[in-house]
Order: C-alpha cells, then structure tokens, then sequence
C-alpha cells in the first residue's frame, strides 16, 4: 500500500502547505508513490488513519492545541513544516505583549469570544519527529525529505550556518555595509536566499546549536561591535523561545 500523507495547519497564514501545492509537475511525481488522504488546502475528503502528517502553524489557541494532540495520534510520523511549527514563528511576538493589548487590537469588543495562550512551536505541546523549518518552509527540502523517507534513508537538516550558503554564492557581507544579519547563527537550507537579495537574514530556519549561537554572538560582539540584545531582538521575530539560548 502506498503510505497515507496528511497536511494539517494551525495558526498561520497556511503559506508551508501553499509550497507544497506549489510544486506542481514535481508533486504529481511524488502521487505517484503515495496517497494523500487529508489536506484542507487541496481536496475536500478526510481521513485520519495516517502514516505521515505535515503540519504548519503554531500552537497559538486551546483550539490548536486538542487539534495537534488529535494529529499526533492519528499519524505514525510527524512533521513539523515551516518557522511557525517549528519555532513558535511570528506569532510568537505576541508573547511580549499584554494579552488585554493584542487581543482588544485584533477582536475589539468581541475579544472574549476567541480564546487564546501564548504561542508555541508544535514540539513544546506534542512529540515532532521531524522538522523542515522556513518562512515560507523551502518546498525543494519538503521534496528532498519526502524522497529519503519514501527510500528509507535518514534525513538531516544541514548543521551549518547560512553564512556558507552566501560564501559559495559569492554574496557581500552585509556586515561590511553595516547591516545586523542573523546568518552567522541561522541554520543553512535556504540558499542564503535573503542575502542573496539585498536582505538581512531574520533566522527563520533558527539557530544551527547552542554552540554556534554562542560562538556567533561573541565574534559579532568582538568584531562588529553588535550587542547581544540586538541579536536578541532579532531572533524574537520568529521564536522568542530561542533567547533562552543566547549566551
């Protein structure tokens, strides 16, 4: 039997499983080999007898989180997919606000109808046995995951920072034009794509390790005279979580 795959989304703005429908001739390559059998994005029937489930979003409401129980037990494999699921992502800015503040701005009056708790990354509610990280995630990875799975083989997320990827795309360092980039610290995967483009890296991948985040704030601070907070501020546009990790 082929495998059963579902995509499921949280709170977000859905655009991870908007990159799978996105690859298109590529995807119907990936049909072949298996079936998708629940994706709110793509078909209307549902099932829930699943062997691997992808899901996006954050777990930002009491909604989301029966949901993503509900998701873990009815699929063998769980996949985080994009920086929301992964790293609490944008959402996570609410968290360093009053809840009174945001909630009266975004409902009005008619704030108590919608609860809410501060938001997470799917790993801090459920067990995640992968995660393809990436504001919007790099639908080339979701494709390269899914082909090592359908064969068996092990996939690893790269262990080194995007600074590499601007390397060897011959990029100019921003630092040298005075910009804070957070690539010194990122995980690699996206092909420095921002950089690449004129724009600072914001570390929607997150952190590479412990280490390297702390290796990376110490030169930034030697070399380039950036203080920690700003690199604190940084990474709290998609994962204030990773501040406990800040040296």
């Amino acid at each position: 039997m082929k495998p059963r795959i579902a995509i499921f989304s949280l709170t977000g703005c859905e655009g991870c499983s908007l990159a799978i429908l996105e690859l298109e001739d590529q995807l119907l390559a990936v049909l072949d080999a298996v079936e998708i059998v629940n994706f709110r994005e793509g078909m209307t029937e549902r099932a829930w007898d699943i062997d691997i489930g992808f899901v996006d979003g954050a777990v930002s409401t009491p909604g989301d989180e029966a949901e993503i129980r509900h998701y873990r037990e009815s699929c063998k494999v769980l996949v985080a997919i994009g920086a929301c699921a992964c790293l609490g992502g944008i959402n996570t800015l609410k968290n360093h606000q009053l809840a009174a503040e945001y909630r009266g701005y975004v409902y009005g009056e008619r704030a108590a109808w919608f609860p809410t708790t501060a938001a997470r990354p799917i790993a801090a509610v459920v067990k995640v046995d992968y995660e393809l990280p990436g504001c919007p995630m790099v639908k080339e990875e979701f494709l390269r995951f899914v082909k090592h799975l359908l064969a068996g083989r092990q996939f690893r997320l790269p262990d080194y920072a995007v600074c590499v990827e601007c390397k060897k795309r011959g990029n100019p360092c921003l630092y040298d034009r005075g910009v804070v980039c957070l690539g010194p610290m990122t995980r690699a995967g996206c092909d420095a794509i921002c950089p690449t483009y004129g724009s600072k890296c914001e570390a929607c991948r997150g952190i590479v390790s412990p280490e390297a985040l702390a290796a990376a704030a110490l030169n930034l601070r030697d070399q380039y005279h950036v203080p920690q907070e700003e690199v604190l501020a940084g990474l709290r546009l998609y994962g204030a979580y990773q501040e406990e990790k800040l040296p």
